[in-house]
């Protein structure tokens, strides 16, 4: 068995206004963690021998994975496209929609597609690269949608379609 691993398949390069300053602040604040970082480094290897030097190693580490975000948002944020235009249709489902779904048991849940730099499970956010996403894609209110999902396929009602920043 080799340790040749395939790319990885291309995100999408959509992003929300939101998502675009939240990735601009990141990307400042670590700029700033990595002058602290490179600080304590320093006092660190003045200290002597660093094989067994556990605070020279730890900041050493500290500073690559700094480094590799730092690289990433570089490499990524000229690539991204924002997105925060409503479409033509308010009722139909298209990238930025705050969407909520009734499952076969009455459960409702509420979530916003949004590109895959954003996503995240606390407020709700869904890649647009999902499969949920991918399903509910220029659907509207009323249909029934179904998601394939490791359990097996889910039957969803879409309630309700809005393109506001806030989820109520």
């Amino acid at each position: 068995m080799g340790r040749y691993r395939a790319p990885a398949a291309k995100k999408s390069p959509y992003i929300t206004r939101e998502g675009y300053l939240r990735l601009q602040q990141e990307e400042k604040a670590i700029w700033k963690r990595r002058r602290e970082v490179t600080v304590a480094l320093t006092a660190a290897a003045a200290e002597g021998d660093r094989s067994e030097n556990a605070e020279y190693i730890y900041r050493k580490k500290e500073l690559r994975e700094i480094d590799r975000r730092i690289r990433y948002l570089q490499k990524r944020m000229p690539d991204l496209k924002v997105i925060d235009l409503v479409p033509d249709d308010p009722e139909a489902i298209f990238f930025g929609a705050w969407v909520t779904l009734e499952d076969s048991d009455g459960n409702e849940s509420n979530y916003r597609i949004v590109g895959p730099d954003e996503f995240d499970v606390e407020p709700g956010y869904i890649s647009m690269d999902s499969p949920m996403a991918k399903a509910l894609f220029k659907h509207s209110i009323d249909d029934e949608v179904t998601v394939q999902t490791p359990a097996g396929n889910q039957l969803y009602l879409v309630t309700d379609v809005r393109y506001d920043s806030t989820s109520n």
